[in-house]
């Protein structure tokens, strides 16, 4: 049975120019610049002098700017079975153009809520599986090859994964990175915080969800930081129900953020997901006055990322990885809803008990 949702694609980040925000493009910003960085090998970080409001942890710097020798090129993790269906750009690295129509579910298509269920519910088994894997010492490569082969003996494909090029299978953002962490051989240090963003792509629907996580003993600002980030999309998913406006999102987790002294960021947004990785609509973390209601049958993510300090964001020139621009940290939580007839249902629940490799 063909899925009753409307196809939908993403849009082409060289030629977009609408002042919408991007839920996840990454322009040539003017770079992050370790003034006062010390450098160690490989993609690495460095200690710099900041407020002590921020907290004690380790900087990361642009792979471009650390001086040292490049690093042996890494095994081919990624390769995916010939049998496990593939969306259309895993190939090419290029998705369609963005169409901003909302696709709605027919609530009684049982066929198309059980795939964008089972992709769901794969994406959340999949992040509670990465959660498993971090401690000190282990690599951001060590957990991406992890967690490709849990995918794909799933029978899944890893979104990311050449999507606009993109060379993993997953995201890892470490303390000021923001987002779109590309995975290295750093390994993690004791007091790191850590978000790892999992998108699984599986019998032809996309599941979408990410986590911080604490790295051994983690000082109280970065608690801090973490939990307000998760109790923000908790509160932003408390308020989703038919017929309610979108911008009362951004509204909720603007005001919560605020209240305790954290930025939101407003160069990433959440979207929509199903037979396309990013669809409208467009979800944004901060005050704003958009149009457009929830309806049931949508599916969307939210995702706010909330910083120490300023909410502007600084590109890496690997063309990926979104810093603090002022090196404070950041974390991020998301989760995949559904608008269902009487209120939210978050598909991004994990199975219990917690899922084996």
């Amino acid at each position: 049975m063909r899925p009753n949702i409307l196809p939908h694609t993403f849009f082409n980040p060289k030629t977009f120019t609408s002042q919408q925000k991007l839920p996840s493009i990454f322009l040539n910003l003017k770079t992050l610049s370790p003034s006062q960085a010390r450098y160690y090998p490989g993609r690495s970080t460095s200690h710099l002098k900041r407020p002590p409001s921020f907290g004690n942890f380790q900087r990361i710097v642009p792979t471009s700017l650390i001086q040292s020798k490049p690093s042996p090129k890494a095994p081919d993790f990624h390769k995916v079975p010939k049998h496990i269906i593939r969306p259309t750009y895993a190939l090419s690295g290029q998705p369609d153009n963005f169409i901003l129509q909302i696709p709605i579910i027919d609530l009684n298509d049982t066929h198309t809520l059980s795939k964008i269920r089972n992709a769901s519910k794969l994406a959340a088994n999949t992040l509670k599986f990465a959660q498993s894997l971090i401690a000190p010492g282990i690599t951001t490569n060590q957990i991406d090859s992890q967690i490709h082969d849990y995918i794909i003996k799933h029978n899944a494909y890893p979104s990311p994964l050449n999507y606009y090029g993109y060379p993993n299978s997953v995201c890892t953002s470490i303390n000021n990175i923001i987002a779109h962490g590309i995975p290295d051989n750093r390994k993690l240090l004791d007091g790191d915080i850590i978000n790892i963003d999992i998108t699984v792509y599986l019998d032809g629907f996309h599941g979408d969800n990410s986590a911080t996580f604490l790295v051994g003993s983690v000082d109280k600002p970065g608690q801090d930081l973490v939990n307000h980030t998760k109790h923000a999309l908790d509160l932003a998913i408390n308020l989703c129900k038919p017929n309610q406006h979108f911008y009362q999102i951004g509204n909720a987790i603007h005001e919560y953020s605020s209240l305790h002294g954290y930025s939101s960021v407003e160069d990433f947004s959440g979207h929509g997901l199903g037979t396309e990785f990013h669809q409208a609509p467009l979800i944004y973390h901060f005050k704003n006055s958009e149009p457009g209601i929830m309806l049931p049958g949508m599916v969307f993510t939210i995702e706010p990322m909330l910083n120490q300090g300023s909410k502007k964001v600084s590109f890496f020139p690997d063309g990926w990885t979104a810093s603090t621009i002022d090196g404070s940290r950041s974390a991020q939580f998301e989760h995949t809803i559904l608008i269902t007839n009487s209120g939210a249902e978050i598909l991004t629940t994990p199975s219990l008990p917690p899922p084996n490799p």
